[in-house]
């Protein structure tokens, strides 16, 4: 792992560890509810007991701080409370997407050299030499509860570092090398004292309907627990009505959605039968936010509405308070305090404001590295003239008058389908180790579903299969938020004077039948 210098957290309180947080939490109202998921409760004295079994056990298998551990499965209590017991002995947690290939999956858990997989059971057997222990509290040789025994329920203290790796978050697990995404402790620090700005305290409920794999995830769950609050999962998959009647139920005071859930909750019919005045914030972030969604959740949903643009590799975030500032609603917001936020040009010269160039972020919540891959990692960076590391967005966009930034277009050609990262290349590549295809381009075109939905334009070789069969054919071979929704045949692939494909072409062409 390349070690890199983070700045220091400007304006922030002196570092706390989150686990130890946890417990103070727990000392302070061990009866207060922790977690709640469908019947299930855990109180936070019941909460800080398991996560101090969790972390015992997994110092008397040996692990040492900064090693770490991968989990994989839908969200569940055992799941976060695995996360924060790895925490507490000091490790560092590799929260794995389950909508992947067994391929891609058993890659993700190799290279985050995580010596214990934790599953559930919609997890398939993969092809790793580790334990593999099942994420539940029944009975079973390879259950959660026999793997815990009868451990002593006080772990040897850990004084836990703010450079020590918190997680290692893989944004892209669609190759047979994915990026890790090593975030230390100070960076998931930085998120927490940010949050006490926006209500989380012990009387808060934070709903939540994305995957614990996700940063996104990450950003909202850590200030409520930090904070002393209460977590609340959904079930099962995103169903609009019933997250909204778990809302009115529990009286939620936050959210963190992506675009895409947004725009389902707000088409709903009845949406105004729910009573949602319990809430003091809701969040977005992961995917572009269109100005008129932003202003119909202001109009018709009460609390306030912050949009967070940033990456899970840090560096620079902008915040857009949309109820401070509904004249701004076509922005991303302006940096949050004490983040540096630059745009560059091609040659990586910095540029004035109001030009147009890639934006770059410093701050205190920036990633150590991409785990093993330290060529990426030089490549996601950029120094300015006084030696300060910035992170790189591969995002192009403009600062107004007033330092509020408007995203002009993804320097990546990233697709993002329900709040989930796709790569184009990943996918161009899976399609390209078939015989009938020489050239191949995808793209992302708009889904009133998920955002965005990925198709591939293919020029066939010959004896080409139906394109249908093609596509059938690469879905097989890809992850479940990956699959081409449509793949048509060309006789060539549109290109600039200098041979590029014209990819945006390629977008504004496409029609579906």
């Amino acid at each position: 792992m390349t070690a890199a210098p983070t700045p220091a957290p400007a304006g922030l309180p002196p570092f706390r560890a989150i686990p130890d947080l946890v417990h103070e939490n727990a000392r302070a109202r061990p009866a207060h509810l922790a977690l709640r998921q469908g019947a299930q409760r855990m109180s936070w004295g019941e909460l800080d007991a398991l996560v101090d079994r969790i972390a015992a056990r997994l110092q008397a298998a040996g692990l040492q701080p900064t090693q770490g551990i991968a989990i994989c499965g839908a969200n569940s209590l055992p799941y976060l409370a695995l996360f924060l017991g790895g925490l507490r002995a000091g490790l560092a947690v590799a929260p794995l997407p389950t909508g992947t290939t067994v391929e891609q999956l058993a890659g993700m858990v190799r290279d985050s050299d995580a010596k214990l997989l934790f599953v559930d059971a919609g997890v398939p057997a993969l092809p790793v030499d580790m334990p593999r222990i099942r994420m539940d509290l029944g009975t079973g040789e390879d259950s959660l509860a026999a793997w815990l025994g009868e451990t002593a329920t006080a772990p040897r203290p850990v004084a836990i570092q703010p450079q020590w790796p918190f997680n290692i978050i893989y944004s892209s697990g669609t190759t047979g090398t994915p990026k890790g995404i090593v975030q230390p402790h100070a960076m998931r620090w930085a998120h927490v004292a940010r949050g006490e700005a926006y209500g989380y305290g012990p009387d808060a409920v934070a709903l939540v309907a994305t995957s614990l794999c996700s940063n996104t995830t990450l950003v909202s769950v850590f200030p409520a627990l930090a904070k002393g609050g209460t977590v609340v999962f959904t079930e099962g998959r995103f169903d609009p009505a019933a997250y909204l009647a778990l809302a009115q139920e529990v009286r939620a005071t936050h959210a963190m959605l992506v675009p895409v859930q947004y725009q389902r909750l707000m088409a709903l019919p009845d949406f105004g039968r729910f009573d949602l005045s319990s809430f003091r914030m809701k969040f977005c972030t992961s995917a572009p936010f269109p100005a008129r969604l932003k202003a119909d959740i202001l109009a018709r949903w009460r609390g306030g509405l912050v949009e967070y643009y940033g990456m899970t590799e840090g560096g620079g975030t902008c915040i857009l308070e949309a109820h401070n500032f509904p004249h701004k609603l076509h922005t991303v917001g302006r940096p949050a305090e004490g983040h540096d936020i630059r745009l560059i040009d091609e040659e990586g010269r910095e540029l004035p404001r109001g030009a147009i160039g890639e934006v770059v972020g410093r701050s205190g919540a920036m990633m150590t590295a991409y785990h093993h891959q330290p060529g990426k990692t030089r490549d996601a960076e950029w120094y300015d003239p006084q030696g300060h590391r910035f992170i790189r967005t591969g995002d192009v966009g403009r600062f107004d008058e007033d330092g509020f930034l408007t995203l002009m277009d993804r320097r990546k050609d990233m697709i993002i389908s329900g709040g989930f990262n796709i790569y184009p290349s990943d996918l161009e590549a899976v399609l390209r180790g078939h015989p009938a295809v020489a050239e191949v381009a995808v793209v992302g075109v708009p889904s009133e579903a998920w955002g965005e939905s990925p198709v591939a334009f293919v020029v066939p070789a010959a004896d080409a299969p139906p394109a249908a069969e093609l596509r059938t054919w690469a879905n097989e071979r890809l992850g479940k938020t990956q699959r081409l929704v449509d793949l048509r045949y060309l006789p060539e692939l549109p290109r600039s004077d200098i041979g590029k494909v014209l990819k945006r072409q390629l977008r504004d062409s496409w029609r579906p039948f």
